[in-house]
């Protein structure tokens, strides 16, 4: 249960990074990517997930 709360929270925090920085019809495919990549490698680092969408998205985008 605590996984399903802890994705949708970085899902939505990663959808707001990337529309920033993506084209408007990429951002969803995007956000996805950086959704997976903060939760498989970026938490593991940092505890903050706002830091580690930062990170996942430079990487991506």
């Amino acid at each position: 249960m605590a996984e399903l709360l802890k994705k949708k929270k970085v899902a939505k925090i990663a959808t707001k990074a990337v529309k920033k920085v993506a084209d408007k019809k990429d951002v969803k495919k995007i956000a996805k990517k950086v959704t997976k990549k903060v939760l498989k490698l970026e938490l593991k680092k940092t505890k903050k997930v706002k830091t580690a969408v930062k990170k996942a998205v430079k990487k991506i985008a």
